[in-house]
């Protein structure tokens, strides 16, 4: 095969064997890699109903087939699936770097991780050799260190490590997986399922090549995106990357500020990204293979947190700034380099310290219960040491570490209704009060709440639609979006140069072809992305998943935007979710109830797993 290793590596590690299979080519064209094939693999190795931190849940780590190759941006990436520890349902994530990459030229596809090692461990992978070693020695280590470590134990500097901090180690439920020190397989806490396997690190050598079908216009095809994504699609990322978003997010009152009581936040000025490149940028790096170079690496130069140094983004600046109103990029660069020492989801991490903030200011938790904190909204210290709590689950930590929605209902008080997440899993930077298409997205997203499963703010925050209104046409749009992004991440190329596939499917179609030699048309190419859509439907149906967990949180539904400013009054009553959720529904085939029919499992050519949704619809309907 080419494009693809062709090998499927599964590692026990309650018994330390190994074996490997040779990966299906029907599965390749139907899946293509990422997180379709990773999703298929795991319903495959796993039973119905199995607990995120049984040894039986597998963890799925895999590549896509422009993994390892030049192509801009799509050389490294990887991703992992897993039952989520969150949303019990849909696990998955994705990291760029150099870790991808490696794993490919190694020889697997995937690898599928089952079992638990008898105490701490990590897999050291060189080519066709495959060791479980001892990492009693790395307990309580940062990814960073652990990294480190490994390869100074190992004696090979080019060893690439994917591994969990304490985090993990303690199953804190945000936990994530870390690569490259600071690039993150980021959100649905699989770094807890992994720290549940007793699986401290993954170290990967390959010295295979990569062969494309057709290398000489692969070669060419390069060079033109080279040049691509040098232009005006990517000029945002190479500037002044994602953090852009603050300043267009606050004026549009859009930006979820303490912990969604307002959509804008006054001082959004001081922690915008023209603030973070003017004061704490020192470079711009890139990933492997990368002609965009969009990783802006921020140092603290003095005051309480000098010397601090990590790479921030906008969705991360926003959860530790803006949602704990925050307005100190000092120390929201600490939280940053915290959530990396501890290996948590950056994210969740400052949607958590928000929630209890909130928590906080309305008499829910005391100073008292909080360890001494006084976690006013603000209160830039509490941020931080609220995110050093949940990390070594300490204290109030240890509760919070489980996340907005258990934390909220061990709490009570009426804390389940400041918890803001969906499917269990924190909310991120768009107000979706203000926002209707990607709240439709955001609640359908298979993985609880993101906005990278869909991208459906576009939609909203670029003027292509009302986003004051919920009305029909809007399921369409979703639909379209995801399936797209489906691809994008099975193929595994970055999200942030999605603009430079210019003819979109037709462009991705022609990579495909030209890396793998498999034929395919833009049109069959669409019907995948569908396909994994429906795989991931059904990965979160047989785990009991219904249309009711397709929801928003309590806030978005019950807590009109008050802030004076164009999205003033706006909120998603249930009528308007009804009507958004009804209408996607109809565009992607399914029942009412959200379950994909019978025939159209057929269409997409899935009929091995019609057994799952067979009798579902009349047990929902007497239900």
């Amino acid at each position: 095969m080419y494009g693809y290793a062709g090998r499927i590596l599964h590692i026990d590690l309650t018994t330390g064997k190994t074996h490997v299979e040779l990966l299906n080519e029907e599965y390749a064209k139907k899946y293509i890699g990422g997180i379709g094939l990773g999703m298929r693999l795991w319903l495959d190795n796993s039973k119905p109903g199995v607990e995120p931190f049984s040894p039986d849940n597998p963890l799925v780590l895999s590549t896509g087939p422009i993994s390892g190759s030049v192509w801009p941006t799509g050389g490294n990436g990887h991703a992992f699936v897993s039952k989520s520890p969150q949303s019990y349902g849909v696990g998955e994530a994705k990291s760029h770097g150099s870790f991808g990459t490696e794993m490919k030229r190694a020889g697997y596809d995937a690898i599928i991780f089952k079992g638990k090692a008898e105490k701490l461990a990590y897999v050291w992978i060189d080519d066709d050799s495959v060791q479980i070693l001892d990492a009693s020695h790395l307990a309580g280590k940062s990814p960073a260190d652990t990294e480190e470590a490994i390869r100074e134990e190992l004696g090979d500097y080019y060893i690439r490590v994917a591994a969990i901090g304490s985090a993990g180690e303690k199953l804190v439920r945000i936990a994530c997986i870390i690569n490259d020190k600071t690039r993150a397989a980021g959100r649905t806490g699989l770094g807890a399922v992994m720290g549940s396997k007793n699986l401290k690190a993954i170290a990967v050598r390959g010295t295979r090549d990569i062969m494309a079908a057709k290398p000489d216009e692969f070669m060419e095809y390069v060079k033109e995106f080279h040049e691509r994504m040098k232009g005006p699609a990517t000029q945002k990322y190479r500037t002044l990357g994602t953090p852009e978003n603050v300043l267009v997010h606050n004026s549009l009152s859009c930006m979820p500020t303490r912990n969604y009581n307002n959509s804008r936040f006054d001082s959004a000025e001081k922690v915008s990204g023209e603030s973070l490149n003017e004061r704490f940028v020192a470079k711009i790096i890139g990933c492997s293979s990368c002609a965009m170079r969009c990783e802006h690496m921020c140092v603290v130069a003095e005051g309480p947190y000098k010397g601090t140094m990590t790479r921030m983004e906008y969705e991360t600046l926003w959860a530790m700034g803006p949602y704990c109103g925050v307005d100190r990029l000092d120390a929201i660069i600490k939280g940053m380099d915290l959530c990396n020492y501890y290996g948590i989801d950056a994210i969740s991490a400052g949607v958590i310290a928000g929630f209890a903030m909130d928590c906080y200011e309305q008499g829910i938790l005391t100073q008292e219960d909080l360890g001494g904190i006084d976690a006013r909204f603000g209160n830039a210290e509490a941020m931080v040491k609220l995110i050093e709590m949940i990390g070594k689950r300490e204290g109030i930590g240890d509760i919070l570490a489980e996340g907005v929605k258990i934390a909220g209902e061990k709490i009570g008080k009426g804390a389940e209704k400041l918890g803001q997440h969906i499917k269990g899993v924190e909310v991120t930077g768009y107000d979706l009060r203000a926002l209707k298409t990607a709240a439709l997205g955001f609640a359908v997203s298979f993985r609880g709440a993101d906005h990278n499963r869909h991208g459906a703010y576009a939609f909203d925050v670029k003027g292509k639609v009302n986003r004051l209104v919920a009305e029909k046409g809007r399921g369409k749009l979703v639909k379209d979006m995801e399936d797209v992004y489906n691809l994008i991440d099975s193929f595994i190329v970055c999200k942030f140069s999605r603009g430079t596939y210019y003819k979109e499917l037709e462009d991705m179609t022609k990579l495909y072809t030209l890396v793998t030699g498999i034929e395919m048309t833009p049109e069959e190419l669409k019907k995948t992305g569908e396909r994994i859509n429906n795989v991931a439907r059904l990965f979160n149906i047989r785990e009991g998943l219904t249309r009711k967990d397709d929801t928003l949180p309590y806030k978005v539904m019950h807590q009109p935007i008050t802030d004076e400013g164009p999205s003033k009054g706006a909120y998603v009553s249930q009528e308007e979710l009804d009507l958004l959720l009804d209408d996607y529904y109809a565009s992607r085939g399914w029942t009412r109830e959200g379950i994909p029919t019978v025939e159209k499992l057929e269409e997409l050519g899935m009929d091995d797993l019609i057994p799952i949704v067979e009798g579902k619809t009349a047990r929902q309907m007497e239900e």
